[in-house]
């Protein structure tokens, strides 16, 4: 029998899930924290944000954020569209340099929980990193996703990506990265 060695998973075992609860959208709720690595925002922009996804398809999964609160992707002004879009594109930057991807997939899931999102009320593009290979047999069979590396080591890799693209401004390491892509 082969075994799956993951022991940086015992955080996410032992993890007080009364801390995890946020009131509120998440979206909304975490980039008001002057916490942004332990919120898992990696870079900002003026009007949207880069979230690692809590429950990751493949390392290096995020989630692009514009920063008001809405549901309606055609409600969108023409400077969040394009903030969003230009932010979109450092994302696929930045992992493009951190993990060497053979592709993306990219896209939102709108309205309902029948689209498959679970925050439904707040716009966000899912980015998810693909390789060649990357899908097994185990959320197949087995439901269950195997993930090969810690968030917190992909939340290093994608800051110091993001910290590389042009424009690109840090204040630290626990600090997401800011770009500012003006008007």
């Amino acid at each position: 029998m082969e075994q799956l060695f993951a022991p940086w998973r015992i955080e996410w075992v032992t993890r007080d899930e009364d801390a995890d609860d946020i009131e509120g959208c998440p979206f909304c709720v975490l980039p008001d924290r002057d916490a942004d690595r332990e919120s898992l925002i990696v870079a900002r922009s003026d009007r949207a944000f880069v979230i690692l996804n809590n429950y990751p398809y493949n390392p290096g999964h995020v989630m692009v954020v514009p920063h008001r609160h809405d549901g309606d992707y055609e409600t969108l002004d023409d400077a969040e569209l394009l903030d969003h879009a230009r932010l979109k594109q450092r994302t696929f930057a930045a992992m493009r340099e951190a993990f060497d991807p053979d592709g993306f997939n990219a896209g939102l899931n709108l309205g309902e929980s029948a689209a498959g999102g679970s925050i439904d009320d707040h716009l966000h593009t899912h980015v998810v990193p693909r390789w060649t290979g990357d899908t097994n047999f185990m959320p197949v069979v087995a439901d269950t996703t195997v993930i090969v590396e810690a968030v917190d080591e992909t939340y290093d890799r994608l800051h110091e990506a993001f910290a590389a693209r042009s424009g690109a401004t840090t204040t630290g390491d626990d600090r997401a990265v800011a770009f500012s892509f003006g008007e």
